[in-house]
């Protein structure tokens, strides 16, 4: 392997972020692991050099406190731990230390290397691929957005034509989105790729559900049966790939920390998943991502695209998904991207988009009183998207866009921006 490790012990601390790219950006490469990690499973992890025992506010769970095994005191890794007193390491801090404290543990201490760089971790990523897959086939979820094209193309650089993408048209995707992936996959990159139109399979599910988590575990699970489906067509078929990235995993909630929202990748995954999980980009965030396609090569539009959530436009029409509202999204939407292009703000703003609530305000149009939805526009900035700051768009720049939107776009009669920063909202409504 190329790179050493530092493994962060998530002992309760709100932190443990922050940590693992503190130590990223002075060249280490830092992974979170649970806190009941055993001895064996630590030992199987690659160059290992130190552990960071990190405590913190959430250190009790359900009236226990959350502790470490014995055996890894005993394991021979240099040590130190931050804010927790059941503590037996000879190093002790009450707070997060600066950076030249960490790099004196790095690189004194544990004797690490400054070798975490994007193409060590690919070189890294595609070993342990092979080591994984063996000579089966891996079967990709391919939306089109930055994480499934990052993992496709490392896994197309890993295994080749072991891979089958197969990318579903959901009933959820963004204007002219599925025509644009089966043209850049197939046509230009391609990629071994299965098309599959259940848009009516997953509304008809979707039906009358409101509350977001049961509509994020229905589009995750209907996913992986549609998976299963073309899986039983081919042979082979052994792994499930997926760009889960790390803010996925936080979100969905650790073993010290609530969860924030389930992703579909995983919270929403079956308990009988026949396939076993290849997830190379779980433990980067949204930048390193980025950077990671850059490295494999991808086209510039296709690494900085807009964000798409998994379960897409689902969770930007809010509440029980309705035909009329999630064209309402759609439209809207696409006007958005098409005037912020316009504008130079793609290239400048991280994400945004439009939703649709699902109640209605009073208005007037030709002269006469309607009853229709509104549209909220939401635009952020952000690095690792654990934060968000809003954007300060331009009046002109709203103002046309809530001009076309109101023109453009059936049973609309209101246009809104979001001003709210993440935390305490998240980036997405839903």
């Amino acid at each position: 392997m190329k790179q050493d490790l530092i493994v962060i012990l998530d002992l309760g601390s709100t932190q443990n972020t922050v940590l693992a790219r503190e130590i990223r950006e002075l060249g280490v490469y830092s992974e979170i692991h649970p806190h009941d990690i055993t001895l064996e499973e630590l030992r199987a992890l690659p160059n290992v050099k130190g552990i960071i025992l990190n405590g913190g506010e959430n250190r009790t769970v359900d009236g226990q406190d959350v502790t470490v095994g014995e055996e890894l005191y005993e394991a021979g890794y240099p040590m130190i731990s931050i804010d927790y007193p059941q503590s037996k390491c000879e190093i002790k801090y009450d707070v997060l230390p600066g950076q030249e404290i960490l790099r004196k543990f790095l690189f004194e201490k544990c004797a690490a290397e400054a070798n975490w760089n994007m193409k060590n971790f690919i070189e890294d990523q595609i070993e342990l691929i092979r080591q994984q897959v063996g000579d089966k086939k891996v079967l990709l979820a391919l939306s089109g957005g930055v994480d499934s094209s990052v993992v496709a193309a490392m896994l197309i650089k890993a295994i080749g034509q072991q891979l089958v993408c197969v990318h579903v048209n959901h009933g959820l995707m963004r204007k002219n989105e599925s025509e644009s992936v089966v043209k850049v996959f197939r046509d230009e990159l391609h990629a071994n790729l299965i098309y599959v139109d259940a848009s009516e399979r997953f509304l008809g599910k979707l039906a009358s559900v409101a509350d977001p988590e049961q509509k994020r575990k229905i589009i995750g699970g209907e996913f992986i049966r549609v998976f299963e489906e073309e899986a039983r067509k081919l042979e082979g078929i052994d792994f499930l790939g997926q760009g889960t990235i790390y803010p996925d995993i936080i979100e969905s909630g650790t073993k010290t920390a609530k969860m924030v929202k389930s992703h579909h990748n995983v919270g929403g995954l079956p308990e009988d998943l026949k396939f076993e999980l290849v997830e190379p980009l779980k433990q980067l965030f949204k930048d390193e991502v980025r950077a990671c396609g850059v490295e494999l090569g991808l086209p510039h539009d296709m690494v900085y695209r807009q964000p798409f959530p998994g379960p897409g436009l689902g969770v930007r029409c809010l509440g029980a998904i309705t035909r009329d509202r999630l064209e309402a999204v759609r439209e809207a939407d696409a006007i958005l991207r098409e005037e912020f292009a316009k504008a130079g703000l793609d290239r400048k703003v991280w994400q945004y988009f439009t939703v649709v609530p699902d109640f209605k305000s009073v208005g007037m149009k030709n002269n006469a009183r309607v009853f229709e939805y509104m549209v909220i526009i939401r635009a952020i900035n952000t690095v690792d998207a654990m934060t968000a700051s809003v954007e300060k768009v331009d009046w002109d720049v709203l103002e046309r866009i809530t001009n076309r939107i109101l023109a453009e776009v059936e049973h609309v009669n209101r246009v809104c921006y979001d001003m709210s920063p993440k935390p305490p909202a998240t980036i997405e409504f839903e």
